[in-house]
């Protein structure tokens, strides 16, 4: 079930409800004239996905001077370009269900939380109830109003840490164009096999392997994107003539698995990671080594900052890992308890 789940989700993607803030009519500029109509739309809707507009015109939810167009059609400068994109497809499955939520913060315009280990943020095929999204509509039945529950980022389902959620379709979007302009910190501890080097980048593009749909991998040939992360080694050990490193990492893209993917192909893969563990075995059953017993990816979003969609002010916030990874982190000799700021 975890593989599944992991086939819907994605490190910190954007996960924006394409559906909100589209207008109603556009008029085509000048700029844009001899375009297709599906590139022009990409670029004038920034916060809609290009294949969620051509999902749209292949639907008839787009009319170009009232005639359904094709996704091929090219533009004339004072063209009217008609939409009324249709719900979502999971839509359906977001509906309110009473759970315990870890709020660190909580105002009139954005959520902050840690979302435990284990739990899925949004509904998808295998998993339409028990998500985030389920529990953020019983947290405040208001965000029923605020496409996909107000999330604008996602996490896996075994990685665990902060997330922002926005209030109000306002915030949403301006939260989504932070992320897009990159400015929104979203920092990572991860405890890793081998010893990492002090610091690094890595800068490689990930697509899904083409041999196994569950895996991203990097230098994919099938739709690889641009990936950007960045580390700084916080502490190694040595122990029982193995080695570990525990690395802070931030992200410049947000691409899916993207620091288990990178990681792993510089020979630095997750503790219990259960997909990338490239030259790592699983545990024997007889193995009861704390990193053997780890059963989810040692990856925690210790840090968030953005800038607050309504006061304008740089906020930031940390929380430490939860109860399984301190005690993954304590085996090691490593204190997951208190704040460290590897990147200052």
């Amino acid at each position: 079930m975890q593989a599944a789940r992991e086939m819907q989700y994605e490190d910190d993607e954007i996960a924006v409800g394409e559906e909100h803030a589209v207008p109603s009519q556009l008029v085509v500029p000048r700029a844009l004239a001899g375009s297709r109509i599906d590139k022009a739309l990409a670029q004038l809707l920034p916060q809609v996905s290009r294949s969620r507009i051509q999902q749209w015109i292949e639907a008839g939810a787009v009319l170009l001077n009232g005639v359904a167009p094709s996704v091929r059609t090219a533009l004339v400068e004072g063209d009217r370009i008609d939409l009324s994109p249709p719900p979502a497809p999971d839509s359906a499955a977001l509906r309110p269900e009473p759970m315990a939520l870890d709020v660190v913060h909580a105002d009139a315009s954005i959520i902050v939380l840690d979302k435990a280990p284990g739990l899925v943020v949004h509904p998808a095929a295998g998993n339409w109830s028990g998500t985030l999204a389920n529990g953020l509509l019983a947290y405040d039945r208001a965000l029923a109003q605020v496409p996909r529950a107000g999330i604008v980022h996602r996490l896996d389902a075994g990685t665990s840490g902060l997330m922002v959620v926005a209030r109000t379709a306002a915030a949403q979007l301006d939260l989504v164009r932070q992320l897009q302009a990159r400015s929104v910190t979203r920092e990572y501890w991860a405890i890793v096999h081998g010893e990492a080097p002090v610091a690094g980048t890595i800068d490689a593009p990930i697509g899904r392997d083409p041999r196994n749909p569950l895996r991203f991998k990097v230098g994919a040939a099938r739709a690889a994107r641009d990936a950007r992360t960045h580390w700084r080694r916080i502490a190694t050990c040595q122990l029982e003539a193995r080695t570990f490193s525990w690395l802070a990492c931030r992200l410049d893209t947000g691409r899916t698995h993207q620091i288990r993917v990178h990681l792993e192909s510089i020979g630095l893969p997750l503790v219990g990671d259960p997909v990338y563990r490239r030259g790592r075995p699983p545990a024997r059953a007889d193995d009861a080594s704390p990193w053997a017993r780890f059963e989810r990816q040692a990856l925690h979003a210790c840090r968030l900052a953005l800038v607050h969609p309504t006061s304008r002010r740089r906020r930031s916030w940390f929380r430490a890992p939860p109860a399984d990874m301190q005690a993954l982190m304590a085996a090691l000799g490593f204190d997951g308890g208190r704040d460290v700021d590897a990147f200052e």
